[in-house]
């Protein structure tokens, strides 16, 4: 039976490759990304991390800095890196026949039984880098936590860097001590910044020593979960595949405004809409929710205002999965929780009580199902899949503008819109 082998696949700064994809000039060149309302720094290529540009800073404190250095800023362009990461994900499943999608732009494959990893993992860091433009890193291993390591090294350490790609499995064990011992242990999967100054303290410092750690100390200062991760370090698998990700048992959609929001409507169009993407997802994992949470608040920030957050939760008579339902229990609790003389920065939902589409409760009160509004609804998943969120929306959805996220800095959806289009002249 042939040894057990995980390759973890990261795309390189995911969202400033995006960003190059169709500006080509931007190769070598720093650029950061800008969170909703352009307000903090959320990714930054290579280039401007080398200039000392911090993860979460606000970017009126780096503004003259980033002018000096000609840093390109954009403002988040979320269409167009959820697309990008569809397309490279889809490729990705034809070079293994196990794949579990990790995040936006991390895919772990199942290696095991390839004859050469290494040539796998090069032709498909080549293909990705052709058919989409996006670079990516291969980290390969015999368990996921090592993978993850493994990765790090493709993208961070100069024996792997040129090539993209580290296999641990192919090291000696004098190496892979070596290797270990120079690697700080907040490199490892799951290790956070508490948990390294906890486990400073009793003298762990490096990968290697994690690895070598007594357990039963580790059991006494840590959950199950550091177990886990020393047992993966030393090549005990403890994390299998999953081919078909969890589904979500609450789904949230919020944002804040681009502007003070004051009017009725202009909340409700937020709210109608942050359903509407809530009841996408609902539907993309065939499931539906029981109980509808809306919030709304004010800015902290700014303490000469008022300050005003309340929150209600309704539950309806009968689970649902149908827009106009959810829509409109959602702004019924809008308008009870809403008050004229403050000025608002965010509203959001929270959809829980989720069930599978299949759990059907019996109410002899409840109205029967309705198979018009189902055809329907199928219908707007069509559209959704095909065009992509927002192609179409309820009336509720349009009634504002001004609660829109700010993004002065954005560039063109060219994938997923048609007035975006890439004009080649």
């Amino acid at each position: 039976m042939s040894r057990r082998l995980v390759a973890l696949v990261d795309c390189n700064n995911f969202y400033a490759s995006c960003e190059r994809v169709f500006k080509p000039y931007l190769e070598g060149k720093p650029i950061v990304i800008l969170s909703n309302n352009d307000g903090c720094i959320v990714a930054r290529s290579n280039e401007a991390k080398a200039l000392g540009i911090p993860m979460g800073a606000p970017l009126h404190l780096w503004k003259e800095k980033m002018q000096q250095h000609h840093v390109h800023v954009f403002s988040s362009n979320y269409a167009l890196y959820g697309d990008l990461s569809r397309r490279v994900m889809r490729l990705l499943a034809r070079y293994s026949p196990h794949q579990e999608i990790y995040s936006i732009d991390e895919s772990f494959l199942d290696f095991t039984g390839m004859p050469n990893p290494i040539a796998h993992a090069m032709t498909l860091r080549h293909d990705i880098r052709k058919r989409t433009g996006i670079p990516v890193a291969v980290g390969i291993a015999s368990t996921k936590t090592l993978a993850k390591l493994a990765n790090f090294c493709a993208k961070k350490r100069e024996t792997w860097k040129a090539v993209g790609v580290c296999n641990l499995d192919d090291l000696k064990p004098a190496e892979l001590t070596a290797l270990f011992t120079s690697l700080d242990v907040g490199e490892v999967w799951g290790v956070g910044y508490r948990s390294v100054k906890k486990l400073a303290s009793l003298g762990i410092t490096t990968v290697e020593q994690l690895k070598k750690a007594d357990a039963k100390i580790i059991r006494k200062h840590f959950s199950v979960v550091m177990e886990r991760t020393i047992a993966e370090l030393n090549g005990i698998s403890c994390l299998e595949m999953e081919e078909i990700s969890q589904d979500k048992q609450q789904i949230i959609s919020s944002r804040s405004f681009g502007h003070l929001v004051t009017a009725l409507e202009e909340l409700e169009a937020s709210v109608a809409s942050h359903i509407a993407r809530g009841v996408e997802k609902l539907r993309g994992q065939q499931s539906t929710a029981a109980l509808i949470t809306v919030y709304i608040q004010t800015n902290p920030f700014r303490q000469q205002d008022r300050q005003y957050s309340p929150s209600l939760t309704v539950s309806l008579i009968l689970p649902s999965d149908d827009v106009s339902i959810l829509q409109k229990a959602a702004n019924n609790a809008l308008r009870q929780i809403y008050k004229p003389e403050y000025h608002y920065k965010k509203a959001g939902i929270i959809l829980s009580g989720i069930l599978p589409n299949t759990v059907r409760q019996a109410d002899l009160f409840a109205p029967t199902p309705n198979e018009s509004r189902e055809s329907l609804m199928r219908v707007l998943d069509q559209i959704h899949r095909q065009y992509g969120h927002g192609a179409i929306k309820t009336a509720t959805e349009l009634l504002g503008k001004s609660w829109h996220m700010r993004q002065e800095l954005r560039s063109p959806r060219y994938t997923t819109c048609w007035e975006e289009l890439l004009e080649v002249k």
